[in-house]
């Protein structure tokens, strides 16, 4: 660039900047240049740090088995062994399992045997959008595997895992990553880019991250015990007991039905074992089907490639991935929708109170259900279904109800199964049978369980001012 050239003093100088010629090295993309990045390696560097390489003993990355041969690889939690994603990554260094897959002992020996994982190993996140490098540290007695946008690093001991973790995490660490990475829509960090991260290895920081966990730990705790009070409540507004499960042997498990009890039905056990409602059907207040209280039933749609915006812009497209297992709206993997296509699909937009309803999914998930309560334009996939209550019924309160018949397999043993996937279809999910006290009392129930999530939301944005505090800690720490 010519160097006489200026620019106004209005301009953000980490988006509009000039470079001389000189100062261009072997890559050309801008971002590498931004003044602010630069100036933060300039201040790293100059302090002689070692790079992550030094600390490497062994490192390997993972793979993905094909989900259309999901059967072959993937397994239930109880019988499987962990496969890690990037979601199960957290900058506190802490590994979380909440949307966590598994797959089976064979895959995990054989297939995918370079990945393994195990107690201490610093797993690092290598390829996708928002923050790069996410580190966490396997914890004892772990044995697991990751997927291809992770590689784990076997390091020397407990210790060093942590420390480098902790750095990465920090807001230092991840501009630094950020730096380095390469591609527009999806960053990546290749082996050399990763490997050549600086580390400021300092004890303090790592003090620190700790600190932040064990407040995290408080904090999750206590919205645990909140959320988890949720079903109680409900159960005795209710005037429901569930009754005690019986023991899980052979007997208790094989039952007799006649032949025109399936005749012209389905033929899976779990369907016929007994009501799928479990005890759940005992209300003191009347019932009523799904249909009589709704006024539509629509399923979103599928979204092709035309449909998309690949660089991550435009309207949000609902997905089941969208509604965590709180029950509760995560856009941390989102699909957008061009916003070319808003007046083609203006009838496919979300409406305020909209019951969200997961029609499609792994079998313990369907029915996974939010209420649309959100500001703005959002579309949903053709596995949400759009429900539309009548004015005497309210969405917060049958969304909890629908929560509570998933989380008791009310839809698990209600569900049809094909291809590896299980799902309800309109006709099945219009018969099912909600409880239905006076409107008063749905009020009632519905703002009673909005304030405690209110009130366990308050405890996890407290746990954000924490990290944002102990970030702006660990820069003064490392580059004062």
């Amino acid at each position: 660039m010519m160097s006489n050239l200026t620019l106004s003093p209005t301009f953000n100088k980490n988006k509009v900047f000039i470079l001389n010629r000189s100062e261009i090295e072997k890559r050309l993309d801008p971002f590498y240049y931004v003044p602010e990045l630069v100036e933060l390696e300039r201040k790293v560097l100059a302090k002689k740090p070692k790079k992550l390489r030094d600390y490497v003993v062994s490192l390997s990355s993972g793979a993905t088995p094909k989900t259309t041969e999901s059967e072959k690889y993937y397994t239930e939690k109880e019988n499987g062994i962990p496969f890690l994603r990037v979601q199960n990554l957290s900058p506190t260094g802490v590994l979380e399992f909440e949307d966590c897959k598994y797959i089976n002992k064979e895959t995990h020996e054989g297939y995918l045997k370079r990945s393994q994982v195990f107690e201490n190993d610093l797993l690092i996140k290598i390829t996708g959008v928002g923050r790069m490098a996410v580190a966490s540290v396997a914890p004892e007695s772990f044995e697991g595997n990751i997927n291809q946008h992770i590689v784990v690093i076997r390091t020397k001991d407990k210790q060093t895992s942590e420390t480098l973790a902790a750095f990465l995490n920090s807001d230092i660490g991840e501009k630094l990553a950020a730096r380095r990475s390469t591609g527009g829509t999806r960053p990546a960090l290749d082996y050399p880019a990763l490997l050549s991260i600086p580390i400021l290895n300092d004890k303090r920081v790592l003090e620190i991250t700790k600190r932040i966990v064990e407040q995290k730990k408080q904090n999750e705790a206590a919205a645990e015990k909140l959320l988890a009070s949720i079903d109680d409540y409900l159960l005795k507004e209710l005037g429901v007991a569930l009754p005690t499960l019986p023991e899980n042997v052979l007997k208790n498990r094989i039952f007799q039905v006649s032949i025109n009890q399936v005749s012209g039905s389905r033929f899976d056990p779990l369907y016929h074992q007994g009501s799928i409602y479990g005890g759940l059907e005992k209300s003191k207040f009347k019932y009523k089907n799904f249909k009589e209280i709704s006024k539509y039933f629509i399923n979103g749609f599928a979204a092709g490639k035309q449909d998309q915006n690949i660089f991550a812009e435009g309207i949000i497209q609902i997905r089941p991935t969208n509604i965590s297992d709180k029950k509760e709206f995560i856009f941390n993997k989102n699909i957008y929708i061009d916003l070319s296509r808003k007046n083609d699909l203006k009838n496919e937009l979300l409406c305020k109170n909209e019951v969200l309803f997961n029609n499609t999914n792994s079998q313990e998930l369907v029915g996974k259900t939010c209420v649309f309560n959100l500001e703005g334009d959002y579309f949903c996939s053709n596995h949400i279904t759009r429900i539309g209550l009548h004015e005497e019924y309210i969405s917060d309160y049958v969304g909890v109800i629908l929560n509570l018949y998933q989380k008791n397999k009310v839809f698990y043993k209600s569900c049809i199964n094909w291809n590896n996937q299980s799902g309800i279809n309109l006709d099945i999910l219009k018969t099912i049978k909600i409880p239905v006290p006076p409107f008063d009392k749905q009020k009632e129930i519905a703002e009673h369980i909005t304030d405690i999530r209110t009130q366990a939301q308050q405890l996890k944005d407290k746990t954000k001012e924490v990290l944002k505090k102990a970030s702006e800690e660990i820069e003064k720490i490392l580059l004062r």
